[in-house]
């Protein structure tokens, strides 16, 4: 399998998770050092969803974190554009509402939603301002806006580290663990290419979302950006 172009067709990108999809989660956390379990976390935190709320998780892949919203009384509706992500979720976990979705075309109405989500899934859309004010149309008026995707550290040495990392070792690493590692290389490479923490917080507010502000995590390895759609 030849991995998704950075100009990041629908078709390609979705064949691409479709591919890893049943090890997905697992080579994630080997790959993250385990820290992607910390940055689901920080990103519920931030959503601050409450029991009996309306959220969409969109790039929700298997579901790891459509789960703990679920699991708290949250109505989430777990959307991603791989049917093989979302087949994998749905054996796991049968009582999410797994829907298949591209994020330029949400197959929902307007302001239907109190929270919308997207964690490292904003990269692999071809049109991000598009997406962004696709997910501000399916909010209520108030309702909030998080999304957690891979960033720019602060720290100017740890930065040339982690470049090496992504380039040099992570395709190692992920052909250890996974049968598709061009998946992990695209990976690498669109992180590399992704705008940095304000820049992408510019883009936010430029999509409409108000009151935005990012926090970083992991010295900066991802961040949280968070938003408001104006009443």
């Amino acid at each position: 399998m030849s991995r998704a172009s950075l100009e990041k067709d629908p078709r390609d990108v979705a064949r691409m998770f479709d591919a890893v999809a049943r090890r997905y989660d697992v080579t994630n956390d080997v790959i993250s050092l385990g820290q992607d379990r910390a940055w689901r976390k920080a990103t519920l935190s931030a959503l601050g969803a409450q029991p009996g709320e309306t959220v969409l998780d969109l790039a929700a892949g298997t579901g790891t974190s459509a789960e703990p919203l679920a699991d708290a009384g949250v109505r989430v509706v777990a959307c991603d554009l791989s049917l093989g992500m979302l087949e994998v979720g749905k054996r796991r976990r049968p009582d999410l509402a797994f829907v298949a979705g591209d994020a330029l075309h949400l197959p929902f109405a307007d302001a239907s939603f109190d929270a919308v989500t997207m964690s490292f899934g904003l990269r692999n859309v071809s049109d991000v301002p598009g997406a962004l004010a696709e997910l501000l149309r399916v909010t209520r008026p108030g309702g909030r806006l998080v999304v957690c995707e891979f960033s720019r550290p602060t720290w100017k040495p740890f930065r040339t580290v982690y470049s090496n990392y992504l380039m040099r070792a992570l395709p190692p690493v992920a052909r250890a663990v996974s049968k598709e590692p061009d998946a992990y290389v695209y990976l690498a490479e669109s992180i590399r290419e992704w705008p940095d923490q304000r820049e992408l917080g510019l883009m936010v507010k430029r999509a409409g979302w108000s009151h935005v502000a990012f926090r970083n995590l992991s010295g900066g390895i991802v961040a949280l950006h968070r938003g408001t759609r104006p009443e």
